[in-house]
């Protein structure tokens, strides 16, 4: 009973002279470690992002892929969304920043789900990269206006009597 009370209840400390966005930030997070500390001790399995220590730990196999660095924050989004285990890992020789991502091998369907879902992300990225910025529309349209032929327009004054 009191653990449960305990685990519901949280009860933040500080020293600071005033009290700002980052002090309160700051506590959050301290919060939130000691948390996650506390169900890591209990026996509990991390969920989402992990790293590939803890990720090999829970002995149930482990897939890998790999992933451009541009858009891993797109994939650690779906990927949460979908509550697959997953860690990432940078290759530090590549010049262009590539990571390899590893999973856990039971959650094979939730991850075809999720690199159906990127690789449409990622399609439309390169559509839209593809397609000419507006600036560039606007000069070619410029162009033709100014090859037009224009036509002066006569001003002539009458007096009325």
């Amino acid at each position: 009973m009191n653990e449960e009370v305990s685990d519901r209840s949280v009860r933040l400390a500080g020293r600071t002279t005033k009290i700002t966005a980052v002090t309160l930030y700051r506590l959050l997070r301290a919060a939130y470690r000691h948390h996650v500390h506390k169900k890591m001790e209990k026996g509990m399995k991390p969920l989402g992002e992990q790293s590939v220590k803890t990720l090999i730990k829970q002995g149930q196999g482990a897939s890998s892929m790999d992933v451009s660095g541009e858009s891993i924050k797109d994939f650690k989004r779906i990927a949460n969304k979908y509550g697959v285990d997953f860690a990432i890992v940078k290759d530090k020789d590549v010049k262009p920043s590539r990571y390899t991502v590893f999973f856990k091998a039971k959650d094979a369907d939730a991850i075809g789900q999720v690199l159906k879902e990127y690789s449409k992300k990622i399609v439309k990225r390169q559509e839209r990269k593809n397609r000419p910025s507006i600036l560039q529309r606007l000069k070619k349209l410029k162009a033709i206006i100014a090859k037009r032929s224009h036509k002066e327009k006569e001003k002539k004054k009458e007096q009325v009597l």
